[in-house]
């Protein structure tokens, strides 16, 4: 199943295309938003890095137990952030990175319970689990926010060196729906 278009209160959530490569790279090639990301992503990033990777490592794997939608505005064209789900990972099911420029608006709790709702009601995921770099506030209070339930401490590394650790945390199907319940 090919990443579905998702639609929230604000956002449009599309599967991520070659043709997002200017918009995403204008928000994401910035270490702000790439420090907290994990040492798998090249720091300073390559010139043609967001189209390869759209290119080479998105496209292929779009739907194929892997879903990476672009957080598109409903009023402004272009993507401002994106969301990596997982079915199958022993680390971590989800990611995302969002624009500096959007940063504390809700944006990304609002995307995260959209990707949330999809993983687990259109394709039946029981369990979710999540990584942060320990002193990324920024993720962690997404997760609180969302009904995560923080599991402990583990090493990661990071394209910020000063990042040595992850916060792991766990969202059951079960937790999720208790949540939604309390959050329409």
């Amino acid at each position: 199943m090919p990443a579905p278009a998702l639609v929230t209160e604000r956002l449009i959530l599309r599967g991520v295309t070659e043709a997002d490569a200017e918009s995403y790279g204008r928000h994401f090639v910035d270490y702000e938003v790439i420090r907290h990301l994990s040492a798998d992503v090249p720091w300073p990033y390559p010139a043609d890095g967001v189209r390869s990777f759209i290119r080479d490592v998105i496209v292929p794997v779009q739907g194929q137990d892997r879903w990476i939608w672009g957080l598109h505005r409903k009023d402004v064209d272009g993507v401002i952030g994106a969301i990596d789900l997982r079915r199958h990972s022993e680390r971590k099911n989800r990611g995302f990175w969002l624009g500096r420029a959007f940063w504390g608006r809700g944006y990304m709790t609002e995307a995260v319970s959209c990707v949330n709702d999809f993983a687990f009601e259109a394709l039946g995921l029981e369990r979710l689990v999540f990584a942060n770099a320990v002193g990324n506030e920024a993720s962690r209070k997404i997760k609180l926010k969302t009904g995560a339930r923080f599991i402990g401490v583990a090493p990661g590394r990071f394209v910020d060196p000063a990042y040595t650790q992850q916060e792991m945390w766990e969202l059951t199907k079960e937790q999720w729906r208790a949540w939604r319940r309390d959050h329409p």
